[in-house]
């Protein structure tokens, strides 16, 4: 997997103080993203452990304290993805108790794969859907168009 962008510090992609990491690779290319740059999987640096260890660091960094991490990209549930996706999601919940994962994906929540669902079942909030040009909309809270949906994962496994 490769990353094209890592803030260690980010108060705008979700809620609170929280690290953000903009993954490489998307299948969806929606008309009008913001983040073209990011759709190639060659794009940007190579995820590695000692990326991992930074991220992990930084979530427990007490002088600048985090409420959680971001993923987005790109797309974090992209196919070729999933795996590193999965390892550093399971590395921050034995790392970084107490911390909230949220990700961003084109893919809607009722169509995923095993091995997505197998990452969706660690996080707290999945914003889902593509991003539409027609329902854009920079009003709408970490979401930059209307049909995308913010999903509290443990109440949606709940209801569904």
């Amino acid at each position: 997997m490769n990353y094209c962008q890592y803030y260690p510090v980010d108060v705008v992609n979700g809620p609170g103080t929280r690290s953000t990491l903009f993954v490489a690779g998307c299948e969806h290319m929606c008309r009008g993203c913001y983040n073209q740059s990011t759709w190639r999987l060659d794009v940007g640096h190579k995820f590695d452990e000692k990326m991992q260890q930074q991220i992990i660091d930084d979530l427990n960094d007490p002088e600048i304290p985090k409420r959680g991490l971001s993923l987005s990209g790109g797309d974090p549930l992209h196919p070729a993805n999933v795996i590193e996706i999965l390892a550093l999601i399971e590395a921050i919940r034995e790392h970084c108790p107490g911390k909230d994962i949220w990700c961003w994906t084109g893919y809607q929540i009722e169509s995923l794969s095993l091995p997505q669902w197998q990452v969706v079942k660690l996080i707290d909030v999945l914003v889902d859907g593509p991003f539409k040009q027609e329902q854009r909309s920079p009003q709408l809270p970490w979401r930059g168009s209307a049909n995308q949906r913010i999903i509290d994962v443990e109440h949606w496994l709940n209801e569904h």
